[in-house]
């Protein structure tokens, strides 16, 4: 099983990795422990794909959509909302449905984006919680910025 696991974490984070526009770590609340890879997929002009992979006591897996993301103000600073599955591979396993919205501010000087962020989710299984203390910080280096 942790070899199968193992096997699994390092295929997603090769695909992470490779097709990510946007490349960093999450600090705050995640689903696998404090501090998670985080990467950003575009989906087109206003949307995008969110993903993060946490190691703690498991493997904790958050992939959401954000279905909003527009500029405010001037273009710098870009506000989301989105959401997804969650999932955590461990002991408890945990199944369910992760929301987020959140403020990121883009530099042009340098290719990094800044970001803060809160998660409550819907834990379907293995028992049937609510959350709403996923706060985050998001660090992320820009890919293909000019």
């Amino acid at each position: 099983m942790k070899k199968l696991l193992l096997i699994l974490t390092l295929a997603v984070s090769t695909i992470v990795v490779s097709n990510a526009q946007e490349l960093g770590v999450r600090f705050g609340n995640v689903s696998g422990g404090n501090v998670a890879v985080d990467g950003i997929f575009s989906t087109g002009q206003f949307s995008r794909i969110h993903a993060d992979v946490s190691f703690g006591k498991g493997v904790g897996i958050d992939l959401l959509w954000d279905f909003l993301y527009r500029p405010l103000g001037e273009e710098a600073f870009n506000w989301y909302v989105g959401a997804g599955p969650y999932t955590f591979i461990g002991d408890p396993f945990a199944l369910g449905i992760i929301g987020e919205i959140g403020l990121e501010y883009l530099f042009k000087e340098v290719p990094i984006a800044l970001g803060v962020d809160w998660r409550p989710y819907f834990r379907l299984i293995d028992n049937t919680a609510f959350g709403a203390e996923g706060f985050g910080l998001n660090v992320r280096w820009v890919f293909g910025s000019n």
